[in-house]
């Protein structure tokens, strides 16, 4: 059985999608079976491995709303070993259609089961929201990447998640785990940057990744060639910091 990891933090802008996009291409680099699943309607993990939501014949949307099987929603991308379900804009209204569904929070959780003993890591990319359908993914979870920008205001965010995490694991899914809190946009320079690693490391321990992931103009650039920078530029420092964490990542679940 796979590894389902959510990446989420409902604040926007801290890069849970180039997290998924790269550490997702790092793992498949590394021998790992892994599948992205983007559940945001901005689709942009789908854009970020150039693929066209209207080329695909089903999408995240599909499988969600109309009980269409995970197991042949899938695409190839442009890396070995990895592939995608995409997302398209009209996954903004499957909140919606959702909401009558029976047990509407375990859709997601039900259509992944059958794709699980495929992949050695399954990877949802989640919206900036706490949503139904980010619900669905922290149901559907074995654990959460909660990606934190190294600025000030990101901490803030961090406890309302938690909560929302709480709740999940009380009432929806017992077994979800904290994988661990990620650095990302650090900027070594800056001494905010430092204290904010600092305050992480401080108050949640073992639970922050050593891995940092830097700013780094080849890792902004990747997605418009609708590439990984592991692909785009592999010796980049978004790159290799990525292949980092995959390896952090493995070695983490390994022992």
């Amino acid at each position: 059985m796979g590894k389902i990891i959510a990446i989420a933090n409902q604040k926007g802008g801290v890069g849970k999608t180039t997290t998924t996009i790269n550490l997702a291409a790092s793992l498949a680099a590394e021998g790992k079976k892994t599948l992205i699943i983007d559940a945001d309607p901005q689709a942009n993990a789908t854009s970020g491995y150039g693929i066209d939501p209207k080329s695909m014949a089903s999408s995240i949307y599909e499988c969600l709303v109309d009980d269409y099987p995970m197991d042949g929603s899938q695409v190839a991308t442009c890396c070995d070993g990895l592939d995608l379900v995409g997302s398209r804009i009209d996954l903004a209204g499957a909140e919606i259609e959702l909401i009558n569904k029976p047990s509407r929070e375990n859709v997601l959780k039900k259509s992944v089961a059958a794709v699980a003993g495929k992949y050695d890591y399954i990877l949802i990319d989640c919206s900036p929201s706490l949503g139904l359908i980010t619900v669905n993914a922290l149901t559907a979870a074995d654990s959460v990447i909660i990606p934190v920008q190294a600025e000030y205001f990101a901490l803030e965010g961090i406890t309302k998640l938690l909560n929302t995490i709480r709740i999940i694991k009380s009432k929806l899914n017992p077994n979800l785990e904290i994988e661990g809190f990620l650095l990302t946009m650090y900027d070594a320079r800056l001494r905010l940057a430092n204290q904010i690693y600092e305050e992480l490391k401080g108050h949640f321990g073992p639970m922050v990744f050593d891995t940092v992931i830097p700013r780094n103009i080849r890792l902004s650039e990747a997605p418009s060639h609708g590439l990984p920078a592991i692909v785009y530029d592999p010796v980049s420092r978004g790159a290799t910091s990525h292949v980092s964490l995959a390896r952090e990542l493995i070695s983490k679940n390994a022992s």
